[in-house]
Parts: C-alpha cells; sequence; structure tokens
C-alpha cells in the first residue's frame, strides 16, 4: 500500500497534537498537586516541574498550529483530560505528571527516530520537536526528588 505524503503528514500531526495532550494532562495533575502541598512544596514544584511542562505543551501547541498552516491540514482539537480525584494526593498527582510527561517525550522521540518529519514535514517542525522537548529533560527525577520531600 502507498503512503502519501498527506497521510504522513497527517500522522505527523496527530503524533504531536497526541503528546501536546499528555502534556495537558501534565499540567492539570501538576495544578491539582500544588493546592494540595505547603507554600515551599508547592513553589518548588511549580519552578522545576510545572513551568517545563507548560513550557513544552505551549511549544507543541504552536507546533502543532503551525505545522497545520504550513500544509493546508485542519488542525485538532486537543482534549482535557481530568487530572483525577483529589483523594490520590499530592504525590499521586506528581507522580501521574510525570508519567504523562514522559509518554510525551517517547511519543516525540519515536516520531523524530521515525523519519516522518524529514519525509513529510519541514525544518521548523524538527526544530519546534526539539524544542519541545528540550523542557521536558529530567522531569521524572526532578518529580521523584520533589516527591521524596513532600510530607516531611
Amino acid at each position: 500500500m502507498a503512503y502519501t505524503t498527506s497521510e504522513a503528514r497527517q500522522e505527523v500531526l496527530d503524533a504531536v497534537a497526541e503528546a501536546a495532550n499528555e502534556l495537558g494532562l501534565a499540567g492539570a495533575c501538576l495544578t491539582e498537586a500544588y493546592e494540595q502541598l505547603d507554600e515551599q512544596s508547592g513553589d518548588r514544584l511549580e519552578e522545576e516541574i510545572f513551568r517545563p511542562v507548560q513550557l513544552a505543551s505551549g511549544r507543541a501547541k504552536r507546533a502543532h498550529a503551525g505545522f497545520a498552516a504550513r500544509h493546508g491540514l485542519a488542525v485538532g482539537a486537543f482534549e482535557d483530560r481530568p487530572a483525577g480525584l483529589p483523594s490520590q494526593g499530592a504525590a499521586g498527582f506528581i507522580e501521574r505528571a510525570a508519567e504523562a510527561a514522559s509518554a510525551a517525550d517517547r511519543i516525540l522521540a519515536e516520531l523524530q527516530d521515525s523519519m516522518l518529519p524529514v519525509e513529510a514535514g519541514d525544518e521548523q517542525l524538527r526544530a519546534g520537536l526539539k524544542a519541545i522537548r528540550e523542557p521536558l529533560d529530567g522531569i521524572p527525577g526532578k518529580s521523584r526528588a520533589l516527591l521524596s520531600g513532600v510530607g516531611r
């Protein structure tokens, strides 16, 4: 079966949207965690984890919209996924956020490794994918470090 450029571009667009949705979930979870933390832990969460996730999320949405516009594709809607019940506690929200951020990073890494951004994408998209992933570097470790001090 032949694989058309338009199909490949749609696949790229869908992958970026999926990563953006994961980052949106991470942001929602971190917002819920922040509400349950003391001021010092909350400030640390915001600085070390929330801001990088928000930066990556904004970059993902811009890369998605820019790529769609450059290639005449419809911009997909991003889904709001619920963070979960407050009873999971700050630690549960932080763990879920780290998992979602890691999932977004994996999606983008697989996309980059697939060569689709080279074959059906463009230079701006390739730069955008790299820029999305940069702030995500170290999120799991920072999350574990924060969790080790929560409630102590």
